[in-house]
């Protein structure tokens, strides 16, 4: 599943057509994705001009002038395509070939900007857990953004909050930091580098780097800066091509040639002067990549 720098990288991608751009027209191609669309859901957001484009954890929002905020999951294999009417092809190649057929094109928001120039949005979604939902502004906070934790992505995330947010829990390190109600939109991949670069062990209990001592601030003040640096260089890299993944001008996510120990079981640690080797433990049915002898 893309995680919130694969998000962001589609939310940036689809910024400078979709933002500002009024919404001619809505196709839906089936009733329903993972979930049923919301009744009139073409016809709500038919002649409407989208203000803003955001995410929150791994969601994409629209904020629809005069209408619903939009809600979009990519789900396990979503994408969004961009064409507009002078080039109806996908700019860029794909490593991982993702489907182009009309089969899987579920959703189809033709859009036109400021200057009326034409383009169509396009969901395609073979597995089809992805999904598209109406927040309305009179019912408060939608139940899929209500108890999200704090944004991995600014310095509100610091060592004092993880200890706050950690404290006496004995859940394993790495459990703590995938719970989406402590910290949202943080994912396998990025946990795994994140604690590697921090030489904490995933599976040491999360409450260990609570305490009111030197060395337990130290280790939460080291995460807290790990996990922000690995975001904010897999967001600037344009995310990870795992799978299905790739942006939407069909182009690579080049962060996975950085990646320290995910997926790279058997292999020597990168870290300087260690003499382990990378390797794999699965946690609550996923896979965790890390070096015994320097994560503690």
């Amino acid at each position: 599943m893309p995680e919130l720098p694969e998000v962001e990288t589609v939310r940036r991608g689809l910024q400078p057509v979709m933002e500002g751009a009024r919404i001619e027209r809505v196709e839906t191609r089936r009733p329903d994705l993972r979930f049923p669309f919301p009744e009139r859901f073409a016809e709500r957001l038919a002649g409407r001009r989208i203000a803003a484009l955001g995410r929150r954890a791994k969601y994409l929002t629209a904020d629809v002038e005069d209408g619903p905020l939009l809600i979009c999951h990519l789900g396990m294999s979503g994408s969004f395509r961009i064409e507009t009417e002078a080039d109806g092809s996908t700019p860029g190649t794909f490593h991982h070939e993702r489907s182009k057929s009309e089969a899987h094109d579920h959703v189809v928001f033709h859009v036109a900007d400021a200057k009326g120039a034409p383009a169509r949005v396009i969901f395609n979604d073979p597995r089809r857990f992805g999904f598209m939902l109406f927040a309305e502004r009179d019912a408060g906070v939608h139940p899929m953004l209500a108890g999200l934790g704090v944004e991995p992505t600014g310095n509100s995330l610091d060592g004092a909050l993880l200890a706050e947010l950690f404290r006496d829990k004995k859940a394993p390190l790495k459990a703590a930091l995938l719970d989406q109600r402590l910290i949202a939109g943080l994912g396998n991949i990025y946990v795994c580098e994140a604690l590697w670069r921090a030489g904490l062990a995933p599976t040491r209990a999360a409450g260990t780097i609570a305490g009111n001592g030197k060395v337990a601030r130290e280790r939460a003040n080291l995460l807290a800066t790990s996990i922000r640096e690995v975001i904010a260089e897999a967001i600037a890299a344009g995310g990870s091509s795992l799978r299905d993944y790739v942006h939407t001008d069909g182009s690579l996510g080049y962060f996975q040639h950085s990646f320290s120990v995910y997926d790279r079981e058997g292999e020597a640690c990168a870290h300087s002067g260690c003499a382990g080797h990378v390797e794999r433990i699965v946690q609550s049915g996923r896979s965790t990549f890390y070096c015994r002898h320097c994560q503690r």
